[in-house]
């Protein structure tokens, strides 16, 4: 009867997401729905979350209910996101950029938003980018890595089983080395997974995977996190599990 109801529930997703002209939604969503049920989780930081379309998207699609704390170092799409999450008292959002130091940087403000980033763009990005991710101004930003803030947002929120998301624009490497031996602690992590090249320096998808797995962190799901680039890939989105919740 579960099952039942799943896949019933399965469908009427994917018929409001096309209706919406969001089809190419429904990999991510329904394996979100699925990760963070099972494992019950009960904190997700959404590393990167622009104006909280991502966040927006678990309540309203994935029905998380939990615990949600969003990091967005833009300061011209943050006040946008303080807007999205002031009705929701379990959404609590910063206006900071998660990396592998503590200090701070010059974060790049691109034409379109969705691609600032502390990198600059790369000079072989594919044309149909050139215009939309180029520097249009740089703004100082404070920085932080995870392994410094999670101690005091653990103790305030109290959680214990917490998920990373990140989108942070070919940022995603440093993050994690950020958590240093907490990253351990996630019980999955969700990444873009970079196929060709966009930033300047940014991590390709094998090195991606490798670097994950060698810390005990294996797929669970690959999905496009656009409506694609035919034919060419150029980037898709990898949720992997910590391989303690699935060793036999």
């Amino acid at each position: 009867m579960n099952r039942y109801w799943r896949e019933l529930s399965d469908r009427r997703l994917a018929v409001r997401l096309a209706l919406a002209g969001r089809v190419h939604q429904y990999p991510e969503i329904q394996a979100l729905r699925r990760f963070l049920s099972t494992f019950a989780v009960d904190c997700l930081f959404d590393v990167g979350a622009n104006r909280g379309q991502y966040a927006t998207m678990l309540r309203k699609d994935a029905g998380y209910k939990g615990l949600i704390l969003s990091f967005e170092p833009n300061p011209d799409v943050f006040a946008e996101l303080q807007r999205h999450a002031a009705s929701d008292r379990h959404w609590h959002v910063f206006n900071m950029a998660l990396s592998d130091f503590d200090g701070t940087a010059s974060f790049n403000i691109m034409a379109a938003d969705q691609f600032s980033s502390l990198k600059a763009p790369s000079g072989e990005q594919d044309a149909i980018f050139a215009d939309r991710n180029k520097v249009t101004k740089t703004v100082e930003m404070q920085c932080c890595r995870l392994d410094s803030v999670l101690p005091d947002l653990k103790a305030q929120h109290g959680f214990t089983r917490p998920f990373l998301k990140m989108d942070t624009q070919g940022h995603d490497l440093s993050v994690c080395e950020g958590a240093g031996d907490a990253l351990a602690q996630m019980l999955g992590i969700q990444t873009e997974l970079g196929v060709r090249p966009i930033y300047e320096g940014g991590t390709g998808y094998r090195a991606m995977i490798d670097w994950l797995d060698a810390r005990a962190f294996v797929p669970s799901a690959f999905f496009a996190n656009n409506k694609g680039h035919f034919p060419l890939l150029v980037e898709m989105d990898g949720i992997f599990v910590n391989r303690t919740l699935v060793a036999a």
